[in-house]
């Protein structure tokens, strides 16, 4: 065997690509073999060559093997659709070497079709567009039932295009498409496409391989239809079997309850574990309110049904208390109705009898949040030793919060709304020094509203417990009840002067509630996003820049990359890839792949409004601090 025949036996080994096999030819001619030579030396290099090709074609036929094989084990392992429609798309477009891949399916009820699953998609246009049916290439391989592909789409005339379609494709930027159908039967439920943003042509074996991939896309959208009936059944059998037990155990509840709050009473129990109490025995939620008695009032001591609750008037020596609403069992049996009035009598006990105590522990508790705020030049000792005797624990951090309930302004006369705002005040201070007491912190009412300094538990912040005070205020008064909240107070006893400067930032975070229309809610100035630099004293403009974009910018400072230029010109080109390379001189597929990089690094969600809208606020802070320093 010739020196040149071991030749293309290496370049063989080695895969090395079609034009190295030139090479040997070459190298012989330049030496001056003869002409039998440079022939032998052409008809060896035409066989290596078909070799090659054939060597190709067997590993390529083995990846497409491999992967049809890992989608069937998805498949037999289905467990979360989506997850198993992703990867089957990311295949595609793997194999298929296409710079997109995308799935839509038919929605029957809007009588539409939409995209489900895109990979390779940058543009926020392309992935949300919803289209008509028959309309653009996927309507035509949903009508015929048969694989369509177009070397260069504008230019097809043998589907109809919509303006819709159209701008979305020219804003993706892709040129040339494959479509296959997602058949179940005869019936064709979607479409799965492979798609480039350069004229190309799809083989016949592309074409075939996407096929075998929808077929394993329409398995598992079936799979998951029939899992999901199946659940349904499951539910409706476990309903039904939950019926049989509550019928069956209900005089066993009873007496239960009734055990329970005889050994409540015994041990100095407090109204909510009376509510915890017949919780769990009814199986609903049972909660004590001030307000909200309504019929339960007139009806003698009998539970009432308000809507899908019971309500059971707590009352004494005929004043009204409050009343024990129970949510969560809208059929409720009458033996069960009577364990209910009997807690409402209880719940009325407990109550008269740590009135007076209750009362002067939350008169002590306003009075010293009142110095906390207004007089903190006070002996810092004294401080101390009543927050101690309150069990307050002045050396955890704690949040200054404001509260005010809001309700719709009605037409009462001007001496009727002061009487309903004074009687708004008192319910709310009261409910509001109750929780202050359960979780060791101190209640004020202060400007009409409510102060309450309350210690953070562990893994909360400021805004997990602004909203849980919204909420338990909210319920027990059954009234929307609006919170704002400041930034932790650390060691507050030993800068007394910060709870007044958190206080005032607590009043900016309700203030600003009540402008974006969130009566009722709770949040901190970091549940405003910008926002909340207005309203923290601090302008922490350098930590809002790192939440929203930080990612970004640390990884062009690592990489070198030049992804914040990239977004600035995308926004600025109202979101569009094409329009973003004409402003940056790239290729479309460099925006793509950058904007794609943004993606994984921002969440898959940072294209929608809100997040858009920080995320511009962000760029420009971040390029006016560069200014600044001079970076």
């Amino acid at each position: 065997m010739s020196h040149e025949h071991v030749s293309y036996l290496e370049l063989l080994a080695r895969g090395a690509g079609t034009e190295a096999y030139d090479r040997p030819v070459l190298l012989a001619r330049a030496g001056g073999a003869g002409p039998e030579v440079l022939a032998g030396l052409e008809e060896a290099k035409q066989l290596a060559l078909r070799v090659r090709a054939e060597l190709e074609g067997r590993r390529r036929r083995e990846a497409e093997l491999s992967a049809l094989f890992a989608t069937a084990h998805d498949l037999a392992g289905l467990r979360d659709l989506d997850a198993v429609l992703r990867a089957i798309v990311q295949r595609a477009r793997s194999l298929l070497g296409t710079e997109v891949a995308y799935l839509s399916l038919n929605d029957p009820t809007a009588g539409d079709t939409y995209m489900r699953v895109t990979e390779g998609s940058v543009s926020a246009r392309f992935q949300q567009l919803r289209l008509g049916m028959g309309e653009g290439l996927g309507g035509l391989v949903a009508q015929t039932a048969r694989p369509y592909v177009t070397d260069d789409y504008f230019d097809d005339a043998r589907f109809q295009h919509t303006r819709t379609i159209d701008t979305a494709v020219r804003d993706e930027g892709l040129v040339a498409i494959l479509g296959v159908p997602l058949s179940l039967g005869s019936q064709v439920i979607g479409v799965l496409f492979a798609a480039d943003r350069r004229a190309r042509v799809f083989e016949r074996e592309q074409v075939a391989l996407l096929g075998s991939f929808a077929a394993h896309a329409a398995v598992a959208i079936d799979t998951a239809n029939l899992l999901a009936e199946t659940r349904s059944a499951l539910a409706e059998l476990e309903r039904a079997n939950d019926i049989i037990r509550e019928h069956s155990g209900v005089i066993e509840r009873a007496s239960e309850v009734h055990d329970r709050l005889s050994e409540l009473v015994l041990h100095g129990g407090g109204v909510h574990d009376v509510a915890d109490a017949v919780s769990e025995v009814l199986g609903g939620t049972v909660e004590f309110t001030e307000a909200g008695a309504g019929s339960a009032r007139r009806a003698g001591g009998h539970a009432v049904r308000e809507g899908d609750d019971w309500v059971a008037a707590v009352s004494a020596g005929g004043e009204t208390l409050g009343a024990l609403v129970l949510h969560g069992q809208p059929d409720l049996d009458p033996v069960d109705q009577r364990t209910l009035e009997r807690a409402a009598l209880v719940t009325s006990l407990l109550l008269l009898a740590r009135r007076s105590a209750g009362e002067a522990e939350q008169r002590v508790r306003g009075e010293l949040l009142d110095d906390l705020i207004d007089a903190p030049d006070r002996d810092r000792r004294l401080l101390r030793e009543r927050a101690a005797r309150l069990r307050t624990d002045s050396d955890a951090p704690h949040v200054v919060l404001a509260a005010r309930i809001d309700r719709a302004a009605g037409g009462a006369a001007d001496s009727d709304a002061g009487r309903r705002e004074s009687a708004d005040r008192q319910r709310l201070w009261s409910a509001a020094s109750h929780l202050a007491a359960t979780r060791h912190g101190l209640a004020s009412a202060r400007d009409g509203g409510t102060v309450l300094l309350l210690p953070l538990g562990p893994g909360e912040s400021a805004a997990d417990l602004a909203r849980q005070t919204a909420k338990g205020l909210g319920g027990t008064l059954r009234e929307p009840v609006t919170v704002g909240a400041s930034a932790p107070v650390r060691a507050l006893l030993d800068r007394p002067d910060q709870v007044a400067v958190a206080y005032g930032e607590a009043r900016r975070c309700l203030d600003a509630l009540g402008l974006l229309h969130r009566s009722g809610q709770g949040a901190a100035a970091e549940d405003l996003g910008f926002l909340g630099l207005l309203l923290a004293d601090g302008r922490d403009i350098d930590g809002f820049v790192g939440r929203t974009i930080g990612q970004v910018v640390d990884y062009d400072r690592r990489r070198g990359t030049d992804l914040v230029r990239t977004l600035d010109a995308y926004f600025a080109s109202g979101m569009s890839p094409a329009r973003t390379k004409d402003a940056l001189h790239v290729h479309v597929n460099t925006v793509a792949q950058r904007l794609e990089r943004v993606g994984r690094l921002l969440g898959p969600d940072w294209q929608s409004p809100a997040r858009a809208l920080e995320i511009q606020l962000a760029l420009r802070l971040h390029g006016l601090s560069d200014v600044v320093t001079g970076t």
